[in-house]
């Protein structure tokens, strides 16, 4: 019988990007992982370090719809977002609660309409999603 973390609260919080922890991603030292993906939207190091002092991930997200988004980005932001799991769950227990999710399918459920990253169960979509941050953490959670 195939487990499945469908959203990523309560005890699975931890695989949201918006936990709280250390992310060093191109020198620069981000609050959350989300902080570290929104701020890789742009090759600007001043836009950088404005999405880095956003004070909660969700600031972050939102001060990234005034970035200058780079050229490349729709084709290298599921790579950004690899590296940037990896090196969160280079954390120890981060590392082992991820871990010990075993074989659970990993699903981004959400109700904000992301069916990129996630899955959203609104009543409109119903279930639709690519899924690919569950996907990411899945690829990350079999390299451990």
């Amino acid at each position: 019988m195939e487990i499945k973390i469908a959203s990523f609260q309560g005890p699975y919080r931890f695989l949201s990007n918006f936990w709280k922890c250390s992310v060093v991603y191109d020198g620069i030292d981000f609050i959350s992982s989300e902080h570290a993906y929104q701020a890789a939207k742009t090759l600007d190091i001043k836009e950088r370090l404005q999405i880095r002092d956003c004070k909660t991930a969700g600031d972050s997200k939102r001060a990234s719809r005034k970035l200058t988004i780079r050229p490349d980005w729709e084709e290298v932001k599921y790579q950004i977002m690899m590296d940037i799991l990896t090196i969160k769950f280079k954390n120890p227990l981060l590392r082992s609660w991820l871990k010990n999710t075993r074989n659970a399918i990993l699903e981004e459920g959400n109700l904000w309409h992301d069916k990129f990253w996630g899955v959203c169960n609104c009543a409109k979509c119903k279930g639709q999603g690519q899924n690919f941050l569950g996907k990411a953490l899945m690829e990350v959670r079999s390299r451990i």
